[in-house]
């Protein structure tokens, strides 16, 4: 898998009335099975999740389960890049949602590991079986990236936070949950991007460290992934290569994809 250093610079209809109650959506299917693992001289047991094996089962590299999260508190609206834990894990997120690449399930249920939607709200409504597919049979949490894409730098705060608490409240709506965490548009923003995340019960404003386009991993430091980096890729035609090449980057890196979500208190 080819890895590019590069200097990032940039990132980036349900027919539900705003009152209606959201959606009642099953239970995510949970699945665990303990292996044993024989070395030369020793035979340890480990925890995997078991995953099916699906299409791209074996085009996907092998992590072990990543280890129990260490939940950091946060400012209310933190500008977050990097989770700074010592753990060996990074985080996959993946933006917009413009692109509905019919790949795109497989490939994250038969990866095994947990990713982060950020999702624009109203593009999410022009397809939402999409997103809850992935939601529902991938380990996957939807989060908030504005109503309509807008850039928001600059922009007043009631401008921002109607796109921010505006996007949270209609995917509440959509997928039953409200999310949590948002990302500025393009990573543009301000203070008052980070007040009116906060006001609208943002736990942090996600950038990132490491951005996959074309199949290639381009970083903002160094030359490979390191602990508690966010990695940002999108909904976009080249998912498969985006993917698989961020999965790499991250075993290249000798790290084990973790959920987020799990590390923000």
């Amino acid at each position: 898998m080819a890895v590019a250093v590069l200097v990032l610079v940039s990132g980036c209809s349900s027919g539900r009335a705003a009152g209606d109650s959201p959606p009642t959506l099953p239970s995510k299917p949970t699945a665990v099975s303990r292996v044993s693992v024989t070395t030369e001289d020793s035979t340890t047991t480990t925890t995997t999740t078991a995953r099916p094996r699906g299409k791209y089962a074996d085009r996907v590299p092998h992590f072990a389960d990543p280890p129990a999260p260490e939940k950091i508190t946060f400012p209310a609206g933190a500008w977050l890049s990097r989770i700074p834990t010592t753990q060996k894990v990074a985080f996959i997120t993946i933006d917009d949602g413009y692109v509905r690449h019919p790949e795109a399930l497989d490939l994250i249920r038969d990866s095994g590991v947990p990713v982060s939607l950020f999702l624009i709200s109203s593009v999410a409504k022009e397809d939402p079986k999409f997103f809850s597919d992935i939601d529902l049979f991938a380990d996957a949490t939807i989060e908030a990236h504005t109503v309509s894409h807008a850039k928001l730098r600059g922009k007043s705060y009631a401008a921002q936070k109607q796109e921010i608490c505006g996007s949270a409240d209609q995917l509440q709506q959509l997928f039953g949950t409200r999310p949590t965490l948002f990302r500025a548009p393009g990573g543009l923003k301000d203070a008052t991007t980070l007040q009116a995340a906060a006001d609208c019960g943002m736990k942090a404003v996600l950038f990132w460290h490491e951005a996959v386009n074309n199949g290639q991993v381009q970083f903002q430091e160094g030359a490979k992934v390191q602990p508690g980096d966010v990695i940002l890729m999108h909904f976009r035609q080249t998912f498969v290569e985006d993917y698989l090449a961020a999965l790499q980057g991250i075993k290249d890196a000798g790290l084990t994809p973790a959920r987020l979500e799990d590390y923000i208190a």
